[in-house]
């Protein structure tokens, strides 16, 4: 006697569908080339197992109980899974990755991010990809713990770290903004430490699991710290505080006066960004890989990543 898993095999779930769509045994048996007796008895043998009546057999037509609907909705899924797996497979053998991740710092422009998410798939790849949002260190922390295969917006140079490869993304600027009701939005300037260290900074958290780093800020300060860069945004543009936003991110607020730049006595602040990934033999190999490599290659795709922070 068959056990409640090993009974629903794909062949027995394709002829309980067959039967259901014929609307009966009989049908069923004759598209199926089986003997009416040979199918009744593998049916028999099915809800023994689950010890279920899956077809109702009192009238001329068989007629799927309230369990048999049930399990013919789920094995026409687990049937089309089955098919979905053996084709990714198929499409795997032939240097693609099952799964990429890519880590994508804040700095970074989700709309040019999805714009070459959608170019990746209109190739219909096998490989599931995915996106994580990372901050500062905790982009690079991705890649390094085999949490992700590419990280784009590395703040930190990796180029002495055994088995990454990386390059330059660009320079990227941030400016000093805050609120036009902000009380920083009418001081004299260029703004002192000692003036900031009486207002509020938002921050954005590292999202590294260790000892992060923190920017921009002042021992003894107030912090306000949100989980992203568009929370920190959002967060200055209500007046919650002050800091530094990426320039390309600001410049729409600041030409709108939703936000004001300010000058500060200390130095302005930019940054170069990398992209950066495993170089081991395998990763090296993968598709999907070079297909992103080929795109940052790309002098015009780079600026976008840094610059077209809006539609």
């Amino acid at each position: 006697m068959q056990n409640s898993r090993n009974c629903l095999t794909p062949d027995n779930l394709a002829l309980l569908q067959c039967i259901a769509d014929k609307g009966s045994f009989a049908a069923a048996a004759r598209h199926l080339g089986l003997v009416p007796s040979a199918l009744t008895y593998r049916v028999r043998q099915i809800e023994d197992a689950l010890d279920v009546l899956l077809f109702d057999r009192s009238a001329r037509q068989a007629r799927a109980t309230q369990a048999g609907a049930e399990l013919l909705r789920e094995g026409a899924r687990l049937l089309t899974d089955i098919s979905a797996v053996a084709h990714r497979i198929q499409r795997v053998a032939t240097g693609w990755e099952p799964q990429f991740t890519i880590a994508v710092d804040g700095a970074v422009s989700p709309h040019t991010m999805l714009e070459l998410v959608e170019a990746f798939y209109s190739q219909a790849p096998p490989t599931q990809l995915k996106l994580r949002d990372e901050i500062l260190t905790g982009t690079l922390e991705a890649l390094t713990s085999g949490q992700a295969d590419l990280a784009i917006g590395v703040v930190v140079n990796t180029s002495r770290v055994a088995g990454l490869q990386q390059d330059v993304l660009g320079e990227t600027s941030f400016v000093f903004a805050v609120a036009p009701h902000h009380p920083l939005a009418h001081v004299p300037e260029p703004l002192s430490d000692a003036t900031l260290l009486l207002h509020r900074a938002i921050a954005v958290a590292d999202s590294a699991q260790g000892q992060g780093v923190s920017m921009g800020l002042l021992p003894g300060q107030d912090v306000f710290t949100v989980g992203s860069m568009q929370a920190k945004l959002q967060a200055q543009l209500r007046g919650l505080g002050c800091g530094f936003l990426p320039e390309p991110m600001a410049r729409p607020y600041l030409a709108a006066g939703h936000l004001v730049s300010r000058q500060l006595a200390r130095p302005t602040r930019s940054f170069r960004l990398h992209y950066a990934w495993n170089a081991t033999p395998l990763a090296q190999g993968g598709r999907a890989l070079q297909w992103w490599l080929a795109q940052l290659h790309s002098p015009s795709t780079r600026a976008a990543l840094l610059s077209n922070h809006h539609f």
